[in-house]
């Protein structure tokens, strides 16, 4: 049986649609990233500069300057975006990410 958390992140996966930009926060909703479907394609957003997240690296690949909001480090996919902090709040303000947590 699956605890409370991970029902709530598989609820919460289902809203996230094709295309989407997505700003997953930290904690709980940083483990949606690792439940979203391949066939999607999504761009997570970190408020601290960087759109086009993608998964965690493998060991001994870290790079100290990827990192999200959690201050995990990260991978960027092809094509991501690197942005001020400042543009990156503005992005969330403005109505450019489609889902926030």
């Amino acid at each position: 049986m699956s605890t409370a958390r991970e029902k709530i992140i598989s609820h919460a996966v289902k809203g996230i649609e094709d295309g989407m930009n997505v700003n997953l926060g930290i904690g709980m909703p940083t483990m949606i990233a690792d439940q979203i479907p391949a066939s999607k394609e999504v761009f997570l957003h970190s408020e601290n500069g960087l759109l086009g997240i993608d998964p965690y690296p493998v060991a001994g690949e870290e790079n100290a300057n990827l990192i999200n909001a959690g201050k995990e480090t990260v991978t960027a996919k092809e094509g991501a975006a690197f942005i001020d902090n400042a543009e990156s709040f503005t992005m969330i303000r403005g109505g450019h990410v489609d889902l926030a947590s």
